[in-house]
C-alpha cells in the first residue's frame, strides 16, 4: 500500500515539477523572443539576425538546431530497441557534417544573402529557380517538423503518465497527444513571427547548452551505475533487450538475413545503404541548417561555426551510445515499447530509472525525469522554430518578393509575408503530425534528409562547381529529386502496408525500401545533368563572378 502511495506521489510530483520547469523555460524563451523583436528592425535582422553572431555562437546555435528531438529521443530509442543498428544513425548524422564543412558552408556564406535560392538564382533566371527552391524548402521543412511534433506528443504523454486506456484532464491518451502537438505548433509560430532569426538563435543557444548538460549528466550516471565498465553495461543491455547477443551485432533492423528469401534479404541490405547515403548527404541540403551560415559576418566565421558545431554534435552523438544502451539495460525493451511503440521515450524513461537509483525512490525518479523532459521539450521548441523560420523565409523572400513581386517588394512587406507564412506552415505541420505518431522520430528525420539530399543538394553542388549548369538544370534537379523522394516515400512501407506505417490498415506500397535515398539522390543528380545538357542556356560571365565571390567573399552581403 505504502509503495503504491509513494509511486502516486512521485507521479504527481513529476507532473507538477515538469509543468513548472516547462513553464519557466517557455517564459524565459518568450522573454528572449520579445527582447529580440525589439532588435529586429530590417529584413537582414529578421532573416539573418543582422549577421551579428560570432563563430562560437553560431556553432552553438547550429548544434541546437541539429540536435533535435530525433537525436535525443529517436536515436536513444532506436539504439535501445535495435542495439548496434541504431548506432548507425549517430554515425551518419555526424559524418554528414564533413560534407557540409568541405563543400558548402564557406561558399554558401560568400555567395548568398538570406536563403539557399539566393545562390541558385545568382547566375540563372530568377522566377523558375526561386519557385522550385521555395517548394523544396517547404517540403523538407514539413518532413522535419513532423519528427519534432511526434516527439513532443510522445514526451508529454510520458510526463503526464498518459498511457492507452488512461485519461488526463478528461482527455484520453490520443487526444492529449494531439493537444500537445497543437500547443508546440502554436509556440513555434510565436517564436518565429515575433523574434525572427535573432530570437530563434538565442533560444537555440540556450537549448544546446541545456541538452549537452542533460546528456552528459545522464551518461555519467549510467557509467557510474556500471562503475565505468562498458562490458557489463553492454552485457546487461543485451540481456534486458530480450534479443540476447544479436542485440550487439548488425542485422536486427537493417541487413536482416531472411532464410529462404534472397530478395527480402537483398532489400534489407539496400535499405541500410539507402539510409547511409541519405544521412551523409542530407545535412548539406537542409534549408534550416543552410540559412544559419548567413548569420555570421564573414566566411571565416562560417567555417569556425561549423568546426564548433562538429565538436558539440560529435560529443553529443557519442553520448547517445550510453543513453541508448543504458535505456536497454536499466529500463528494458518491453517497458520502452509499452510506453511508446517506436521507442521515442527511452531517454526520459532512463532518466526516471537513474533518478530512482541515485536520488532515492520514486521522488528522485520523478525529479530527474522532469528535468530531462523539460530539456527535451526545449529541444523540440528550438528546432521547430528554426525549421519554420527557414520555410517562411523562403516563401517570403524567394516566392513572394522575387517571383510574385519581381523584386519590387519593400522590406516591411517581405517580413509581414514571412510572418503569415510561418502561421500557414505551422498549421500544415500540426495537421500532418497527428497522423505520423506511430513512427520513430529519428527515422522520420532520415526521410527529411533523403528529400533534402535528392532535391537541394544536386542543385547547390552543380551551381557552385559546374560552369555549364543553367536554369533548366536547376529546376529539373530540384523538382526531379524532390518528386522522386516524395513519391517513393508515399509508396513505401513507411506510409502503408506495415504495422508501424502511418496508415497500417491500408496497403498501397510497391517500393520495398523504407528510405528512398538510394534511388532518389542519384535521380536528382541525373535530372540536373539532363536538364542542363538539353538546354542551350549558358552564362560564362555570371559563373566566373559567382566563382570569385564564393571563393573570396568579394561582393558578398
Amino acid at each position: 500500500m505504502n509503495a503504491v502511495l509513494a509511486a502516486e506521489a512521485g507521479g504527481t510530483t513529476a507532473r507538477n515539477l515538469t509543468i513548472t520547469l516547462f513553464l519557466i523555460f517557455v517564459a524565459v524563451t518568450l522573454a528572449i523572443t520579445i527582447w529580440a523583436s525589439r532588435q529586429t528592425k530590417t529584413a537582414t535582422d529578421f532573416y539573418a539576425g543582422g549577421r551579428s553572431f560570432s563563430g562560437f555562437q553560431n556553432g552553438m546555435a547550429i548544434g541546437g538546431d541539429y540536435m533535435s528531438a530525433a537525436s535525443f529521443l529517436g536515436i536513444a530509442g532506436i539504439i535501445a530497441l535495435y542495439g548496434y543498428d541504431g548506432f548507425l544513425y549517430s554515425i551518419g548524422f555526424l559524418v554528414a557534417w564533413l560534407v557540409a564543412l568541405l563543400l558548402v558552408a564557406e561558399l554558401l556564406r560568400n555567395s548568398g544573402r538570406y536563403t539557399m535560392a539566393d545562390v541558385l538564382a545568382f547566375r540563372m533566371r530568377q522566377r523558375p529557380v526561386r519557385t522550385a527552391a521555395a517548394v523544396s524548402t517547404i517540403t523538407v521543412s514539413i518532413f522535419y517538423l513532423l519528427a519534432q511534433m511526434v516527439g513532443a506528443g510522445a514526451l508529454v504523454a510520458l510526463l503526464l503518465g498518459i498511457k492507452p486506456g488512461t485519461t488526463f484532464l478528461g482527455m484520453d491518451a490520443g487526444t492529449a497527444k494531439v493537444a500537445t502537438i497543437v500547443m508546440v505548433g502554436a509556440l513555434m509560430i510565436i517564436y518565429v513571427t515575433v523574434g525572427g532569426m535573432k530570437g530563434t538563435t538565442y533560444v537555440q543557444i540556450v537549448k544546446a547548452f541545456l541538452l549537452m548538460t542533460g546528456a552528459i549528466v545522464m551518461t555519467l550516471l549510467v557509467l557510474a551505475k556500471y562503475r565505468f565498465n562498458l562490458s557489463s553495461l553492454l552485457g546487461d543491455a543485451a540481456s534486458a533487450s530480450g534479443k540476447g547477443a544479436a542485440f550487439l551485432e548488425p542485422g536486427l533492423r537493417y541487413g536482416v538475413e531472411t532464410p529462404g528469401d534472397a530478395l527480402k534479404t537483398f532489400y534489407s541490405k539496400m535499405d541500410l545503404l539507402s539510409l547511409g547515403i541519405a544521412l551523409v548527404l542530407g545535412t548539406a541540403g537542409l534549408p534550416h541548417i543552410l540559412i544559419r551560415f548567413y548569420t555570421v559576418p564573414t566566411a571565416k566565421a562560417a567555417r569556425k561555426s561549423v568546426l564548433w558545431a562538429i565538436g558539440i554534435i560529435g560529443t553529443f552523438y557519442l553520448l547517445t551510445l550510453a543513453l541508448g544502451f543504458g535505456a536497454a539495460a536499466l529500463v528494458g525493451g518491453q517497458a520502452i515499447t509499452a510506453q511508446d511503440k517506436a521507442g521515442n521515450t527511452a531517454a526520459p524513461q532512463l532518466a526516471e530509472a537513474l533518478g530512482r537509483d541515485f536520488f532515492g525512490g520514486s521522488l528522485g525518479g520523478a525529479t530527474l525525469l522532469a528535468i530531462i523532459a523539460a530539456v527535451a521539450f526545449a529541444t523540440i521548441l528550438a528546432v521547430v522554430a528554426g525549421l519554420t523560420l527557414a520555410s517562411s523565409s523562403s516563401l517570403a523572400h524567394d516566392f513572394y518578393a522575387n517571383v510574385i513581386k519581381n523584386g519590387q517588394a519593400s522590406e516591411r512587406q517581405e517580413v509581414s509575408v514571412a510572418r503569415i507564412s510561418a502561421l500557414v506552415i505551422g498549421a500544415i505541420a500540426i495537421a500532418l503530425s497527428i497522423y505520423a505518431q506511430s513512427l520513430n522520430v529519428a527515422f522520420l528525420v532520415a526521410l527529411a534528409f533523403a528529400v533534402a539530399a535528392s532535391g537541394n543538394l544536386p542543385a547547390i553542388l552543380y551551381s557552385l562547381f559546374w560552369r555549364r549548369f543553367n536554369t533548366s538544370g536547376a529546376v529539373w534537379a530540384i523538382y526531379g529529386g524532390l518528386l522522386a523522394a516524395v513519391v517513393l516515400v508515399f509508396f513505401s512501407p513507411v506510409v502503408s502496408g506495415a504495422p508501424t506505417a502511418m496508415f497500417p490498415k491500408h496497403d498501397w506500397h510497391w517500393f520495398p525500401l523504407s528510405n528512398p535515398g538510394l534511388i532518389s539522390i542519384p535521380f536528382g543528380f541525373l535530372c540536373g545533368w539532363l536538364g542542363t545538357v538539353l538546354s542551350k542556356e549558358q552564362d560564362e560571365e555570371k559563373y566566373a563572378e559567382l566563382e570569385v565571390r564564393a571563393l573570396t567573399g568579394a561582393g558578398a552581403h
